[in-house]
């Protein structure tokens, strides 16, 4: 007994003797940047004007009124405007500015299109329909993101597909298709969040049911060469961007942060954030189910999703963070430092 203790003793000594970076990553700081409306829900895509403005979608399962809803947003967090996107589902996901024609693209969800919309209005049009191509499965158009050339390329979270479309849409193509870019696991969706690296040489894709970032490489005239697994083990990937270094920064929805993983090995160099409960209003404290993410100079903007599954995919689809994002009752919008902390024994 006396030797047990004096190990237990010794053990707290050696602990309290580590570097703090040695005990655990540091986080960083979260700040509530802006709330949606009262009565509005589940903010789910995310994006930036020109002029820092930050564009955010709704993907709102018990939203009994037709149509889906965009809030805008300056960069000081005041709210602009609430633009009710016309000839839509209430289920929007991803949308862009296109960086060549400058026209803003919505993925409806729910009506398997991406639609271009007038920021201002909400009035839209249809950019282009994902075909139904697999018997199993549903088409499920979740991001969407830009190749060099202007060419749009979409993920289909439930076939299994990356579409590709030209600068001014019409019917797309199917650009890369694999098994590893299907659904196995919870919460259902499969490919999800996508970026190009900065030499357009290759796709990473986050695959969110299955915890796993997919490379694709581009190969001769464009093409998508075989996809594979880049790596495993991020808690619920769901929207990515890549930064200057190619570093990929990716929403873990499961785990309520944001991993920062170089590109060569997959090594995880950051992670960012962290779920503190919810505030007196029932506003999430820092990061709770975060969906997409946008940087705009030094910051990082990130939608606090928020979702129950269950009400969106039913009563077994309960994860850790349901019970707490049922009792959500203000949806935020969450902004952090677009800084890589220091970390010990990292390489060069």
């Amino acid at each position: 007994m006396q030797a047990n203790r004096w190990r237990r003793a010794f053990a707290l000594l050696v602990t309290a003797l580590l570097p703090l970076g040695a005990l655990a990553w540091d986080r960083g700081e979260v700040e509530r940047f802006a709330s949606l409306p009262a009565g509005n829900k589940n903010p789910e895509g995310i994006t930036a004007d020109k002029r820092g403005n930050i564009y955010v979608t709704t993907f709102d399962v018990t939203r009994a009124e037709p149509g889906g809803r965009m809030f805008v947003y300056s960069r000081h967090g005041e709210l602009k405007r609430a633009v009710n996107i016309q000839n839509s589902s209430q289920f929007l996901l991803d949308l862009a500015f296109h960086p060549q024609t400058g026209r803003l693209l919505v993925i409806d969800f729910g009506m398997a299109r991406v639609l271009t919309v007038n920021p201002h209005t909400g009035e839209s049009s249809v950019f282009t329909t994902i075909p139904d191509v697999d018997p199993s499965a549903d088409p499920g158009p979740n991001v969407l993101t830009f190749d060099k050339a202007g060419n749009v390329y979409i993920s289909d979270s439930f076939q299994g597909i990356i579409w590709r479309t030209g600068p001014n849409g019409g019917a797309p193509i199917q650009w890369a298709a694999s098994d590893l870019l299907k659904p196995n696991g919870i919460p259902p969706f499969g490919a999800n969040g996508l970026a190009f690296n900065n030499a357009g040489t290759a796709l990473f894709v986050a695959n969110t049911a299955n915890d796993q970032i997919i490379k694709i490489p581009v190969v001769a005239g464009g093409a998508a060469g075989p996809a594979a697994v880049f790596v495993n083990s991020v808690n619920g990937a769901d929207g990515l961007i890549i930064d200057k270094h190619d570093n990929l920064w990716i929403c873990a929805n499961q785990a309520d942060e944001i991993v920062v993983v170089e590109p060569k090995e997959g090594r995880a160099i950051a992670k960012l954030g962290d779920f503190n409960g919810l505030g007196r209003s029932g506003a999430p404290r820092g990061l709770l189910f975060p969906a997409s993410l946008v940087r705009v100079g030094d910051w990082i903007y990130v939608t606090n999703l928020s979702l129950d599954l269950r009400l969106a995919v039913g009563p077994g689809a309960v994860t850790v963070d349901s019970a707490w994002a049922a009792d959500v009752k203000r949806h935020t919008i969450a902004r952090l430092r677009a800084k890589i902390p220091p970390v010990s024994g990292l390489k060069d």
